[in-house]
């Protein structure tokens, strides 16, 4: 536990939120049953077993002083746990249960670790801005550790509880006019909110007139997609996402499983028929061919945030715009939420599912990589990797702020994210 005593009010609300992210991080290894810690669940990540020392291991190795005479605990172990795995980076890991430590070792090392960053904190003289970013880290993985354990095998987890969801009824697809104007991209370095290296600096982007999605694509409307023959037609795919999916046999969304004549959903603890309103989650490149099957495209990165605009801050997010703060495991109907509504009239832009864009995660002009973590950004500015906004019901609040950019490459289909299609203006 973190001494907070001595520490400003400032930073006894981080050291605070750090204790809750740890929380959230736990509750997630405690679902996974003990003979599954060292099973890979998804063929590009680790095995789980890594997270449990990675999470420690980062925060020791950004939080450590850099004249600090404390020797690290097992420099192979932080070495080990130092680094996680881009799922675009090439082959796949290729090691066994029997290359990596004992739970018991694994365990010691993420317990001793996280004495040490206490020991820190409790000194003082961390910046906000390494607290920002351990917690935000840490959160990131709570996201990302939930849809790891969602592709686990539902005998190796234990169910927890799930908030039921309101049904609305099946939403008609409509498209909303969004006029021409401008909107502003990334953050100022003046604003006291804390952001990473890619959302500076602010700066306003033109956005010609276009249509969008009032709602998120659903499962109902993909499956027509499915049903007519999408992932069969050549010409709704690009020549690398043609060769990806046929050299991975990928024939439908991951979360979805064939039952007889009719498809189910995998949810995190169980296995239902495919809730038609729900929004459908898929890859880059499946939302893409979706896109063009449907005569349309997906928003830029600076069209889906003006189609964004009039939505409140972090700070005024309440329950009534939706599921987010890891509050459920899985979405809920796309049209849940009619007061999470844009002042265009676009619906469901705070979480239930980030969105992905047509645009490349870039750099902003005047970007600068954060010295204390370099390659956070800048490894990723490659042109295989999209932008996607919004969030899910897995994202912490602050993650929902308005600037932030989350990012994955195209054939990756297990993130929590679905999409939205824009088309040129009538008008």
């Amino acid at each position: 536990m973190i001494a907070v005593q001595s520490q400003t009010d400032s930073c006894k609300r981080l050291l605070a939120r750090l204790e809750r992210a740890r929380i959230e991080t736990g509750k997630l290894f405690d679902i996974v049953r003990s003979e599954a810690l060292y099973d890979r669940p998804i063929p590009e990540r680790h095995r789980i077993v890594f997270y449990i020392g990675h999470l420690e291991a980062f925060d020791g190795n950004l939080l450590r002083p850099a004249d600090s005479n404390l020797p690290p605990f097992d420099a192979d172990l932080d070495r080990l746990f130092a680094f996680g795995i881009d799922p675009v980076d090439g082959g796949l890991p290729s090691d066994q249960p029997s290359d990596w430590p004992s739970l018991g070792q694994v365990r010691m090392y993420s317990a001793r670790t996280q004495a040490a960053v206490d020991a820190i904190l409790d000194g003082g003289g961390i910046s906000e801005q390494l607290l920002h970013t351990a917690i935000e880290h840490r959160l990131m993985h709570a996201e990302t550790l939930a849809y790891m354990l969602h592709q686990l095998p539902l005998e190796k987890k234990i169910p927890q509880p799930q908030v039921e969801v309101p049904d609305p009824g099946h939403p008609d697809p409509e498209m909303i006019e969004v006029p021409e104007g401008s909107v502003t991209l990334g953050l100022s370095p003046k604003d006291p909110a804390f952001g990473w290296d890619n959302e500076y600096d602010a700066h306003r982007v033109n956005v010609p007139a276009f249509t969008v999605d009032r709602y998120k694509v659903t499962n109902g409307q993909y499956l027509e997609f499915v049903r007519t023959g999408g992932y069969q037609d050549r010409g709704l795919w690009t020549a690398e996402d043609w060769d990806w999916k046929n050299s991975h046999d990928i024939s439908h969304p991951v979360f979805w499983k064939r039952v007889g004549d009719a498809w189910h959903l995998r949810t995190m603890f169980g296995e239902i028929p495919l809730p038609a309103s729900w929004p459908v989650y898929v890859s880059h490149a499946e939302a893409s061919a979706y896109a063009r099957w449907a005569g349309k495209r997906l928003p830029t990165e600076a069209e889906w945030q003006r189609a964004a605009q009039g939505l409140p801050q972090v700070s005024e997010l309440g329950p009534e715009l939706g599921y987010f703060d890891f509050a459920r495991w899985d979405p809920s109907p796309v049209n849940a939420f009619p007061w999470a509504r844009s002042i265009f009239g676009v619906d469901g832009l705070v979480a239930n599912g980030w969105e992905w864009t047509a645009s490349p995660f870039e750099a902003f002009a005047g970007f600068k990589p954060f010295p204390f973590y370099e390659g956070y950004s800048a490894n990723f500015f490659d042109g295989k990797h999209y932008v996607m906004k919004g969030g899910s019901t897995r994202t912490d609040r602050s993650m929902l702020r308005r600037s932030f950019r989350n990012w994955f490459q195209p054939h990756y289909q297990y993130v929590y994210a679905g999409f939205r299609c824009a088309g040129s203006s009538g008008k």
